[in-house]
């Protein structure tokens, strides 16, 4: 842009915006400094509505972690060479939608309901028919594979363009930070209990499709009794989902209004999604923190994803499959608020190290796994995974406002941040589940078998003790790197068009 000509200004000649600002009282000026202002503030059915939208992809999602690769491998009965492409397509899928959608929000226009609630509300019905069919057992065989991935694919990438313009909705609920971060709180106890009610829900409704394993006196491993209601007992739990996805969205579409970014310039269309894409891959706190949960976000998904087929094939409990996953998700949302007041009183930097709370009880479950260390290490594990869930989302607002203090650029920014978080996140997962499936055919897993050979109960440990633990452990010498980068001054009148959080901190 071209500057007109005369005198260059001095950093002793403020703004006439800066004049106006410094004479108003220092109430004021402390009030709008701390973002505390009245119009700010959210309402306790607005932050409830906002939490209640994230539900269904987090009750779709809960239910996939735990029983997807259990379903294909012992109900469909595809091989694990097949279903380590299912589980690695989906997730690729799902982190190519990314961008996809991050884009495509960024150039749509503000309609009377906003810019991100339609894309929510378009995307509703179709997630929920990609995530039925994803459950639901076709009778050829031959092709199931192919069938699985692709309403897998499907799945991944409707959720996506459903989550993304949701969790991009943070940056446009309220410029309070306080308010933010206590939306997010929100935000993250609701979700918690939807992935509490996924698993639950999912896993009382199918849990007559898995007969007990008797294989004690099995010397040639035999296929497993299915349940032929089993493929029945599916198709209901996936019919249940479905009906929370539309209701969900109702709730928030009238209980949440968007409000314009009051930073943001009145004309333009503000920063292109390339070149913001181009920009945030450069911001540093971005990057440490997108590396640091790609090991921690994998990590999490690796304990979900094998914790079931652990419990099936490597040890003596499966009779407690449903009571540890329901110990995990309860210890997970209790702790939600906790985690929250820790992160408030404590600040980030300290609240990251819960996140290493699940390292020696992975190990010991894996030693050890006996009923009574795996109930602990199920109550454990859930207080860990809590605080690994709502740290980067709480962190996310504050590298946003630390990149708009430094490139001052319009609206849009937020859906570039949040889509290309989510985008490297899936596919460290897409990685780890791939590869990790992927083990279970080289050490001769059988499909539908009641007892499997003793190289699958070793891998089986390593996947639930070892790999989640060095995944933590180097995202969290990423995240703790170097020192924390230093506020700016808060002082208002030197910063007038910022009424958010203008550094990104992990203290």
């Amino acid at each position: 842009m071209a500057v007109p000509p005369g005198p260059a200004p001095t950093a002793e000649a403020p703004p006439p915006q800066l004049e106006a600002l410094a004479s108003e009282p220092d109430s004021v000026r402390a009030k709008r400094g701390r973002g505390d202002s009245r119009a700010d503030r959210l309402s306790f059915c607005t932050k409830v509505c906002y939490g209640i939208g994230g539900v269904p992809n987090q009750v779709a999602s809960s239910a996939t972690a735990f029983y997807l690769q259990l379903f294909l491998l012992d109900v469909a009965q595809i091989p694990a060479a097949q279903v380590s492409f299912v589980l690695f397509g989906g997730k690729v899928s799902g982190a190519a939608a990314d961008p996809v959608a991050g884009f495509l929000i960024n150039r749509s226009r503000r309609s009377t309901s906003g810019r991100l609630i339609p894309w929510v509300l378009g995307c509703t019905p179709f997630v929920a028919l990609a995530y039925f069919f994803l459950w639901f057992l076709p009778p050829f065989t031959s092709l199931r594979g192919l069938w699985y991935t692709t309403f897998y694919c499907l799945f991944q990438a409707l959720a996506t363009f459903f989550q993304v313009p949701y969790a991009a909705l943070t940056m446009l609920l309220t410029p309070s930070p306080r308010e933010r971060d206590s939306a997010t709180a929100y935000r993250m106890t609701l979700e918690m209990a939807g992935t509490l009610m996924g698993a639950t829900v999912h896993g009382l409704i199918v849990s007559g499709a898995h007969g007990p394993h008797s294989c004690e006196d099995t010397v040639v491993p035999e296929p497993a009794a299915v349940s032929p209601d089993a493929a029945c007992l599916y198709s209901i739990a996936a019919a249940v989902v479905v009906v929370i996805y539309p209701v969900c969205s109702g709730l928030l579409c009238l209980g949440v209004k968007e409000r314009p970014d009051a930073t943001a310039p009145a004309s333009g269309q503000g920063l292109s999604f390339l070149a913001g894409l181009g920009l945030t891959a450069c911001h540093p706190p971005f990057l440490k923190l997108v590396v640091s949960f790609l090991f921690i976000s994998a990590a999490v998904q690796v304990e979900q994803n094998y914790l079931v087929l652990f419990c099936t094939h490597a040890s003596r409990l499966h009779d407690h499959v449903q009571s540890l996953v329901l110990t995990i998700l309860v210890s997970a949302v209790l702790s939600t608020p906790l985690w929250e007041w820790v992160l408030q009183r404590f600040g980030k930097r300290t609240t990251a190290f819960g996140i290493c709370m699940m390292v020696p009880f992975a190990i010991l479950l894996a030693a050890v796994p006996t009923a009574p260390v795996a109930y602990v290490v199920a109550f454990v594990s859930g207080v860990s995974i809590a605080v690994s869930l709502l740290l980067p989302w709480s962190m996310l607002p504050d590298v946003v406002d630390d990149f708009q203090l430094q490139h001052r650029h319009g609206p849009g920014v937020e859906t570039i941040f949040y889509s290309s978080y989510v985008f490297f996140t899936k596919l460290s997962g897409a990685g780890a589940l791939g590869i990790s499936t992927l083990s279970l055919e080289f050490a001769g897993y059988k499909a539908g078998a009641c007892q499997q050979a003793e190289e699958v109960v070793v891998t089986l440990k390593v996947l639930i003790g070892a790999v989640p633990t060095c995944m933590i452990l180097a995202g969290l010498c990423i995240l703790m790197a170097g020192p924390a980068p230093k506020a700016p001054s808060q002082d208002t009148s030197r910063q007038p068009s910022l009424r958010r959080r203008t550094s990104y901190s992990l203290a």
